[in-house]
């Protein structure tokens, strides 16, 4: 096969993974997996390890205090905080910079309060509180996916003033007194921030240092209500050296974030997660980068993500042309994908992201390209060998005929040769009386019910129907491949057993509807013949030739008046000994040594009787006719 017919299927698959790859497809079935594995993972809430506290604007806040929330209000409860020992304070909410007198306290509290951090919108270019100093200012811009959910953190952003902090960061700094925990993260390796196609992204805008944020739901840290904060019911040791932050948990002030696991949530309400506790859990994830110095969640890169492909692309391959039957081709592909699939989840639970939709498609797309492929070379295969032989054979033939094309064709067409076969002949009893009775369209049904029988017995193992002979059939059985010599005559005799009960059973479907019954004579011999395309480049034929195939065809027609039940069976001595079967078995009747037609030496014959055919065959007429013996 030229190399170009070989390659343009898999030139044509890898047009179809470009398309896939520059779709939104792709990235959309990456983040749908991160989503699902998210949600497996998140059976119940993850210990609170991160020294943090929220106080939550509830519902039940906003009846009390009104919306927008009195900066008094604010300022007593940061007083509140400051009293029980909050190593750190960051106000999650945005204040009108014109300001009035109760404003004034805000600006003035965070003058004097180091602890206290003011946000401002980097997006938005919302400011902070009227007079924060620098060292108190941090944005709170959170990264939103095109799908709207929240997956991701932009830790840091470098080469910026200093009042241009994330929130975590500058909490953070502010609870360790560490202003310079941002040239830590920019010491960190490059490969711990995510880059353009980082896990399972394919075009991500990786401005800045960002990360994957290991989302939980909602109550992974200890909440506290503003009224009880400033009722004096919140005890001391949710507060004392954690780090506070007040910030809007009720849903009507739609401060709400979808997360990956809103996207499989069963619940009745929508599941989103307050701003604010995105930010503590952000804070979280940064305490865990700065601990273990790698990300909580980390990603493959571009480079091994292209070699992974690369990989599954040669695998795909490997699968479609290895395996010698495509069945097990589609197999191995099939548990591959699994496979595939299987690790990229258990990769993902112990928080490694490698993004499989280009892999996984690449493996599938490639291994069924060329399973495809083979599939319809191996229907080719069959036309080609059926056109060569000239009759049946079976598609396991077939491939194996295929498969040693090399040895057994010489410019189109199988080349002569002396091989040892077993022949197997039939033909129809009392053909020419039925024909006599039956209209042409009948009779064809009823020899066409005989001879499916009889073609499906010698296929089905390993033989091939060399010919039709009018009312009968020839069939090899060693040729134009063999599968040994005791093997074939084994099958040949077995095919002749599956015929007698094959047409013992068509014939208790005849008699109950009065039809003529069949009537089969078969003659199996073993030994050497001349195999070959006969004929002109218009019109080849399979010959099989010789002495063999003459003794299977007198042994056939033999004494045709000693004939019990509804198939005679005569097999040589040769063919018997060859199928391994005991002369002295109950089912074989001696027929001694008999002279057929055209060979000096007289052949030994045995009858292979199965005593249910003979036994069933009472009557092998409509009622009304007589049998006939002609033919």
């Amino acid at each position: 096969m030229s190399w170009k017919r070989w390659l343009l299927p898999y030139v044509a698959a890898s047009a179809l993974l470009v398309g896939f790859q520059a779709s939104p497809a792709a990235e959309t079935l990456n983040l749908l997996l991160y989503d699902l594995v998210a949600s497996l993972r998140e059976t119940q809430h993850s210990p609170d390890d991160g020294a943090i506290t929220v106080v939550g604007i509830d519902e039940a806040d906003l009846k009390a205090f009104k919306w927008p929330i009195p900066d008094r209000h604010l300022c007593g409860a940061i007083q509140r905080l400051e009293t029980l020992g909050a190593s750190a304070i960051g106000l999650d909410l945005y204040r009108d910079p014109i300001g009035t007198d109760s404003a004034t306290c805000l600006s003035t509290l965070i003058q004097t309060n180091p602890r206290l951090i003011s946000i401002h919108n980097m997006a938005d270019a919302i400011p902070a509180i009227p007079g924060t100093p620098p060292r108190q200012q941090a944005f709170n811009d959170l990264v939103v996916d095109s799908d709207r959910v929240v997956r991701r953190d932009l830790v840091h952003v470098g080469g910026q003033s200093e009042a241009v902090r994330s929130l975590p960061l500058r909490l953070l700094e502010t609870a360790r007194g560490n202003p310079n925990l941002h040239r830590q993260l920019e010491a960190l390796p490059a490969e711990i921030w995510l880059q353009p196609q980082s896990g399972g992204y394919q075009r991500l805008d990786a401005s800045g240092y960002q990360t994957m944020l290991p989302v939980h739901p909602p109550g992974r840290f200890p909440i506290v209500s503003l009224r009880a904060l400033l009722s004096g019911r919140v005890d001391a040791s949710s507060i004392q050296d954690r780090i506070v932050l007040i910030g809007s948990t009720a849903p009507s002030l739609k401060d709400q974030f979808e997360i990956p696991q809103s996207r499989l949530d069963q619940g009745e309400r929508f599941l989103a997660l307050p701003g604010v506790e995105l930010h503590a859990q952000r804070l979280a994830s940064l305490q865990a980068l700065l601990r273990d110095g790698q990300a909580p969640i980390r990603t493959a890169s571009a480079l091994q993500r292209h070699l992974l492909l690369a990989v599954m692309l040669l695998l795909g391959i490997a699968i479609a042309e290895r395996p010698h039957r495509i069945r097990r081709s589609s197999l191995l592909l099939g548990l591959s994908a699994l496979a595939l699939f299987g690790t990229s989840v258990l990769l993902l639970l112990e928080g490694v992201w490698i993004g499989i939709a280009l892999p996984l498609s690449g493996l599938i797309l490639f291994g069924s390209t060329g399973i495809l492929r083979r599939g319809a070379i191996s229907q080719r295969h069959q036309q080609e060998m059926a056109r060569l032989l000239g009759q049946a054979t079976s598609p396991a033939v077939a491939q194996q005929l295929w498969e040693q094309r090399a040895d057994l064709i010489q410019d189109g067409r199988f080349a002569g040769r002396e091989q040892p076969v077993t022949i197997l002949f039939t033909d129809t009893c009392h053909f020419t009386r039925v024909s006599e009775q039956l209209s042409p369209a009948a009779l064809m049904d009823w020899l066409n019910a005989g001879m499916a029988i009889s073609v499906d017995a010698v296929t089905s193992r390993g033989g091939m129907v060399n010919k039709f002979t009018g009312d009968g059939m020839l069939a090899v059985f060693g040729a134009p491949i063999s599968a040994g010599l005791e093997r074939d005559a084994s099958q040949a005799l077995e095919a002749a057993r599956a015929i007698q009960t094959g047409i013992a059973r068509l014939n208790r479907d005849l008699q109950a509807r009065g039809a003529w019954p069949l009537k089969l004579r078969i003659g199996i011999h073993s030994g050497l013949v001349l195999t070959g395309s006969l004929g002109s480049r218009s019109r080849l034929e399979y010959a099989v030739i010789g002495d063999t195939v003459n003794c299977a065809s007198r042994l056939e027609s033999l004494d045709k008046d000693r004939h019990q039940g509804w198939v005679r069976v005569l097999i040589s001595a040769e063919s018997l000994s060859l199928a391994g079967v005991n002369p002295k078995d109950d089912a074989v009747i001696d027929w001694g040594e008999v002279h057929v037609k055209g060979r000096t030496e007289p052949l030994r014959v045995f009858e292979w009787r199965d005593q249910v055919n003979v036994e069933t065959a009472i009557n092998d007429t409509p009622q009304g006719s007589s049998p006939a013996t002609e033919n």
